[in-house]
């Protein structure tokens, strides 16, 4: 007999400042649960994941010997925007509202408006959106 087959289930981000970090994800569009933002662990519907906010605490509390990384990038969250112009639009209220925009919105190659704005902990969250063909 075999075992099942893991299926996705989270997407796990260590944060410093859980406040900071509810903000920027309900900015993104994310339905986040009212008082999250004073919680250590927080759970955010993510499509058919959950998206798992935890406090560097919550992390010590079952590993003594976490260390937060210092330097982020090995993580990425993308968000489909539906449009190019929506991509656009997208970055253009987040870095209003003073996400740092990593990379601005521009046409790629692979056929999609893409840019990146930064988490408050620096996870890259790609968007994007579909170009015309």
């Amino acid at each position: 007999m075999s075992s099942p087959t893991p299926q996705p289930a989270f997407v796990g981000i260590v944060v410093a400042d859980m406040a900071a970090s509810v903000a920027f994800y309900h900015a993104i569009g994310l339905d986040v649960p009212e008082g999250a933002e004073t919680e250590p662990h927080v759970n955010i519907p993510f499509g058919p994941l959950v998206l798992a906010l935890d406090t560097e605490d919550t992390i010590r509390s079952f590993d003594p010997h976490f260390t937060p990384p210092k330097e982020a990038g090995r993580v990425a969250i993308a968000f489909d925007c539906g449009t190019p112009a929506g991509v656009d639009a997208t970055f253009a209220d987040l870095t209003g509202a003073g996400y740092h925009g990593e990379r601005a919105p521009f046409d790629a190659f692979w056929g999609q408006r893409y840019a990146t704005v930064l988490d408050p902990d620096g996870v890259g969250v790609d968007l994007f959106g579909w170009l015309p063909q």
